[in-house]
């Protein structure tokens, strides 16, 4: 092997870890963002927020890499797959990102308003649910081992499931009594938050699905 090529074999295995490295903030940043939420830690959530500046900063950074490895030579057809499949994952992770930007703004919302409606047992579980998908399915990424990513793709089930319970229980305490509406309202934001976090992790197991086998998944 050249050392041209090892060089460029180099790069690439760093270009997995730094999306691995930007996987591992994102997750954190929504399981502390919920943290906020259920403590009502407006600190907290002020820390979040601001940090999402540097995920994007990373995303710039690797969209860089990716650039200046394509063209720094003509890449072969797995090395075009591994810099592709980076692009997209890297995208779906800046959106998790977000989602965290999104639930830490709401949490300083709902505590600016008072107490909440309820102590927060789902929405916690389903954080954990959704990091869970995002670990693996980054692990399935750098390990490149597809069986982990289909066992992702079909956990997002259950992360449905309980979308789908607590719309239903936040819409009960909304009919009950009006006065939760507001703030049930944007509890029912943030599980839709997470569960779009788990349809980003789906994605990144699909990706590497795609990676290994060079064969795309049908979407649901």
């Amino acid at each position: 092997m050249s050392i041209t090529r090892q060089s460029y074999d180099h790069e690439l295995e760093n270009l997995r870890s730094d999306i691995s490295e930007m996987g591992n903030l994102v997750g954190l940043a929504i399981g502390e963002a919920v943290k906020a939420l259920a403590t009502q830690n407006i600190d907290l959530a002020s820390k979040i927020m601001a940090g999402d500046d540097i995920i994007d900063a990373i995303e710039v950074d690797i969209e860089d890499k990716c650039m200046v490895l394509i063209a720094r030579q003509q890449p072969l057809a797995r090395d075009l797959r591994i810099i592709g499949t980076g692009l997209k994952i890297t995208t779906d992770l800046e959106r998790i990102g977000d989602h965290a930007f999104d639930i830490a703004k709401i949490a300083i919302k709902v505590a600016e308003s008072g107490p909440l409606v309820k102590p927060l047992v789902d929405l916690p579980r389903m954080a954990d649910m959704a990091q869970k998908m995002l670990k693996e399915s980054l692990e399935a990424y750098i390990n490149l081992d597809i069986t982990l990513a289909e066992q992702v793709c079909q956990a997002d089930d259950s992360v449905d499931d309980i979308y789908q319970q607590i719309f239903r229980e936040l819409l009960t305490y909304m009919m009950e009594d009006p006065r939760t509406i507001s703030q049930a309202t944007q509890l029912i934001f943030v599980a839709r938050y997470l569960e779009r976090v788990a349809d980003h992790a789906t994605n990144i197991a699909e990706w590497v699905i795609y990676l290994v086998t060079g064969q795309r998944m049908r979407k649901k």
